[in-house]
């Protein structure tokens, strides 16, 4: 497969505690991960350092989708392909359509074009029957469908997900993990922080673990 996204080296450290450092890390172009480890190995700083939401200790450069550009400051580029989605997604206080089209509101989109997106993101996130509903009431399971659906809409190359599925009971499981394949069907790299074994046990899965600051491939 071809590489979505290469790094000769990343390194995050906390002081002296360096929490890893990575050599030669890349992620497959249309491939699902997961990422476990302990606790506090570092999992969730790592894709946060991916998504531009924290940044690494060192100068870092990223190849990505064929262009070479700095992790630090965040550039447009990646932005526009990256996604992450928190594991207690924040909702405004608005409406569901209006979570989900947030991205693309905030993109500067539009009129039909955005509800369209919006509608048919909804249905595929199984949310569609709670557009009434105030977003910020909604059950855990119920916001991390409308998460997902507003990162769909964003038509990301790459989706990372922080324990998409902690806390949610067996249905509201059930039904985040059934999203996962078809992202990973449209071509989407995704990459998910679990200790879940039903994301873990997922057909065509490739594991990574997380430990003592080095990444390991799993089978």
């Amino acid at each position: 497969m071809t590489a979505l996204l290469a790094i000769d080296r990343l390194r995050k450290a906390y002081g002296q505690r360096v929490l890893f450092d990575l050599h030669n890390f890349a992620l497959d172009a249309g491939a699902a991960y997961v990422l476990t480890g302990v606790n506090g190995a570092g999992k969730s700083t790592l894709l946060r350092v991916l998504a531009g939401l924290d940044a690494p200790s060192e100068p870092a450069h990223v190849r990505f989708h064929g262009s070479t550009l700095p992790l630090h400051p965040y550039p447009r580029q990646l932005r526009q392909h990256i996604v992450y989605v928190h594991q207690d997604p924040i909702m405004f206080s608005t409406s569901v359509p209006h979570n989900v089209g947030y991205g693309l509101l905030a993109r500067g989109l539009h009129g039909d074009e955005v509800r369209e997106t919006v509608e048919q993101a909804m249905a595929w996130a199984g949310v569609a029957h709670l557009r009434d509903s105030d977003p910020t009431r909604l059950s855990g399971g119920e916001k991390q469908r409308v998460a997902l659906a507003r990162a769909k809409v964003l038509e990301p190359r790459l989706l990372l997900l922080d324990e998409p599925t902690a806390n949610l009971d067996g249905p509201a499981r059930e039904q985040v993990i059934a999203l996962i394949p078809t992202l990973v069907a449209e071509g989407r790299t995704v990459v998910m922080a679990c200790h879940d074994r039903d994301l873990i046990g997922l057909p065509g899965i490739r594991r990574l673990k997380l430990r003592d600051g080095l990444l390991e491939s799993r089978t």
